[in-house]
């Protein structure tokens, strides 16, 4: 009897070791690579190769210069959707990129790219004005337009940000969506926060911090 209960609390002992033990994603992101946005973690680079990335894009920004993929290679970046004229969401949006805009304005490898939903009426001018007015700085932050085609596409096969598209397939569906996008210095998607709340605006700077170790173990 005496021999069962020593190996009863050597099995209890072990059991609560094992549960002390360091979450091995603590300090590692997940990678979404589906747009019902399920998080999932790879422990070597190999399990990644081919799973999905941001798609090769160029747009016109704010100050008539041509942004691509190539602008943001190896950059830590924060995306979003928008329009210039929008009375709703769009102003939270703004004020809460400018929150990360200020926390990472000496941090060269973490940059922001804000695309407009509305390109028939946010023209390279007007989206000018609206930076100007919102203080964003050209070197940290782009405001994007283009065919609009393009950017549709991009929102909804890109990085997955039209929620009513997944559910509707509707092509013809105005984009208006509070995602806010983490992708990584690969083009890979790492996260997805809700724009407007700013308690997920300090999960989406802590997350910053955990992929800018990560990055640089990755390099």
């Amino acid at each position: 009897m005496k021999n069962l209960l020593i190996i009863f609390l050597f099995m209890v002992f072990n059991s609560c070791n094992k549960g002390l033990k360091k979450n091995p994603n603590t300090d590692k992101l997940p990678y979404f690579i589906s747009s019902d946005f399920t998080p999932r973690w790879y422990t070597h680079s190999r399990e990644i190769k081919g799973k999905h990335k941001i798609p090769n894009f160029s747009f016109l920004n704010q100050n008539g210069d041509t942004i691509t993929n190539e602008t943001y290679k190896n950059k830590i970046y924060v995306a979003d959707f928008f329009f210039t004229s929008c009375p709703g969401i769009c102003p939270k949006l703004t004020k809460n990129m400018g929150v990360i805009q200020e926390r990472y304005k000496n941090d060269k490898d973490v940059l922001l790219l804000s695309h407009t939903v509305m390109p028939w009426t946010d023209s390279i001018p007007v989206l000018k004005a609206y930076a100007n007015r919102n203080n964003i700085n050209d070197k940290k932050w782009n405001l994007v337009t283009g065919n609009k085609n393009k950017l549709y596409s991009m929102a909804r096969d890109g990085y997955f940000a039209d929620e009513d598209f997944v559910k509707t397939k509707d092509v013809s569906q105005f984009i208006h969506t509070e995602n806010f996008i983490l992708v990584d210095g690969q083009g890979f998607i790492r996260g997805v926060f809700n724009g407007t709340i700013p308690i997920d605006i300090k999960r989406l700077i802590r997350h910053i911090e955990i992929l800018k170790k990560e990055e640089i173990i990755i390099h």
